[in-house]
């Protein structure tokens, strides 16, 4: 689970902490341009790392300080619990006078607080139970995707898998296509790759597929299956199966509407986080494209799977799917004006008088 996330000098976060502790859901609302797209953004390029990414220009930029602060290195720190344990990785990026590009200050990892390997610039110090072996590493690459994990066991492999593994999620719906050429269970934020997910998913864990169907039938009840039929060499085409009375209606997948793609791409997020989870999943406002109708059961339904295992970070403005939140796992995002940093507190810091939706429609929130 995510325990806590820092970000300093990147965009409009400046010593900014989210502290999500042991809360297995938690939203965050703020008016647009508050900071929730950058904190998925920060969580993103933690994302990248784990998945492979090194090269820093791939993740930041210059014009990604804040305020153009370029004195200032941009800093993000994770602290998460992985297995009972605590794992703490931060980097710290800078960029000297005359350098076009960011190059890596200090990188650490720590598991319960005993350093895993630690980094200066170049000089990495990698620990070990005998002695310390030191190497360099080119200072515009992080560090964590070079180092080379010794087993599945290794807390480096642990990790790093479990990064690669966020679910970060705005999907597209005219993206998701139904069609997949390979198998994966790394999903893309705006779901293109949704059916690679979707074959990946039940050819590791063919048994998940109860766990798409279950939910699936309790708000599509005519639904009868799902095929994901070969149309070429490596090419695989989904379609949905309906039956009402004895009469079947076969739709391919791309011809559903993007609330039904919607509806789809949860029940994959379920199956995932019972199968091979726990998994920390970020969805910004998974209400899109649902009727009014939807948003209540959708959010639910999230919330109810990742109650005992995993963990869900949501974004919204939509009512419906705030009120499925309490006062104790809802962040409050605000910001003066675009030269100012992001704030963030819990609504049960925040003295509101009158109904919480009341003071958003009329603005009357503030830090």
């Amino acid at each position: 689970m995510l325990q806590r996330l820092y970000v300093h000098n990147f965009r409009c976060l400046e010593n900014f902490e989210l502290a999500l502790k042991d809360m297995p859901s938690a939203l965050l609302i703020g008016k647009n341009g508050a900071g929730k797209s950058t904190i998925l953004s920060a969580l993103k390029l933690l994302q990248c790392i784990g998945r492979g990414v090194n090269r820093i220009s791939q993740l930041v930029s210059p014009k990604d300080f804040s305020a153009a602060r370029t004195e200032v290195p941009i800093r993000f720190e994770i602290e998460v619990l992985i297995q009972e344990k605590r794992y703490k990785y931060s980097v710290s990026l800078e960029l000297p006078e005359g350098f076009r590009e960011l190059r890596v200050l200090e990188e650490n990892l720590q598991v319960e607080g005993e350093s895993i390997y630690s980094r200066e610039q170049a000089q990495v110090t990698l620990a070990a139970q005998k002695r310390a072996a030191q190497f360099l590493v080119d200072w515009h690459l992080i560090a964590l995707p070079v180092i080379q994990e010794q087993s599945e066991t290794d807390p480096l492999h642990i990790f790093k898998t479990w990064l690669a593994r966020m679910i970060i999620l705005a999907p597209v719906p005219s993206l998701m296509t139904g069609e997949s050429q390979e198998e994966t269970l790394q999903p893309n934020q705006d779901g293109s790759n949704f059916s690679e997910w979707f074959s990946g998913l039940l050819s590791r864990y063919p048994a998940a597929y109860k766990r798409v169907d279950s939910y699936l039938q309790t708000i599509m009840p005519d639904i009868s299956d799902i095929q994901n039929e070969l149309i070429g060499r490596n090419a695989k085409s989904m379609v949905v199966r309906f039956e009402k009375n004895g009469t079947y209606l076969s739709v391919d997948f791309k011809d559903l509407s993007d609330g039904e793609k919607c509806l789809f791409l949860c029940s994959v997020v379920l199956a995932a986080n019972e199968y091979y989870g726990p998994l920390f999943c970020v969805w910004d406002e998974p209400d899109n494209y649902l009727s009014l109708a939807e948003v209540g059961h959708f959010v639910k339904a999230l919330r109810r799977s990742f109650k005992d295992k995993g963990q869900i970070l949501a974004t919204s403005h939509n009512e419906a799917a705030i009120r499925q939140f309490s006062h104790d796992n809802t962040f409050f995002l605000d910001r003066k004006s675009h030269l100012e940093p992001t704030l963030s507190r819990l609504l049960s810091d925040i003295n509101i008088q009158g109904g919480l939706i009341d003071n958003l429609i009329l603005d009357e929130i503030s830090l």
